[in-house]
């Protein structure tokens, strides 16, 4: 007897199964007939829920960026943690952790998912830059940071941190990386108009991320 499944329970089996082979296969090596035979469905019933592979792709980048945007939210809204606190949460967020979330990284990483990459890096500088700015508006209400630009200084935040910290990007030694987080550090209490060394700790949170399970 056929079995007819709800429509997102099928949507998220596509997923899960196009998730798998783009790990093993690459996004280019994966065909339609690979996730076809995968799940045990017809093409018709494949093409009901996504029109493409590269819609199936846009359907996992959805769930990959509002897993780390809805974390980054969660952390910038709570106002139990102090508000340097609180930027480094956010920006710590977007390293997903855990085997998991250690996996995700990889996978997008691969050289043959490079367009999933690219696209997650965009949704990535498109909206944490914006959560970002409403914790310095907040820190420049308390007298902490004394910026006319909140987010066009989190912007250039972000997109250093997702292109120097990217490993893809560039490549450095321990020490290089080190050296990389005083300089990023120093120039933003700058950014900020934070007093001077208020934000040294967070040389320890690199440290701590790095020795965890290190974007």
């Amino acid at each position: 007897m056929r079995v007819v499944k709800e429509a997102e329970e099928r949507k998220n089996e596509i997923l899960d199964a196009a998730d798998e082979l783009f790990g093993e296969k690459g996004f280019e090596g994966t065909s339609t007939k690979d996730i076809l035979e995968k799940v045990g469905i017809a093409r018709g019933t494949l093409y009901y829920h996504f029109k493409s592979k590269e819609a199936i792709m846009d359907a996992l980048i959805d769930r990959y960026s509002t897993r780390i945007l809805s974390e980054a939210r969660v952390i910038a809204a709570d106002k139990s943690i102090p508000v340097s606190e609180r930027i480094i949460g956010v920006v710590m967020a977007l390293n997903v952790s855990g085997e998991s979330g250690q996996e995700m990284k990889d996978h997008i990483h691969k050289p043959q998912n490079a367009l999933m990459h690219q696209k997650i890096e965009k949704v990535i500088i498109s909206n944490v830059p914006q959560i970002l700015a409403d914790i310095i508006r907040e820190g420049i209400e308390l007298g902490l940071f004394n910026t006319p630009f909140p987010y066009e200084c989190m912007e250039m935040v972000v997109i250093y941190l997702n292109t120097v910290f990217d490993d893809d990007m560039v490549e450095m030694t321990d020490e290089e990386r080190v050296t990389r987080v005083r300089a990023f550090v120093f120039n933003l209490e700058r950014l900020l108009g934070a007093e001077r060394g208020s934000l040294m700790y967070v040389l320890e949170l690199f440290a701590n991320k790095d020795g965890g399970n290190h974007e």
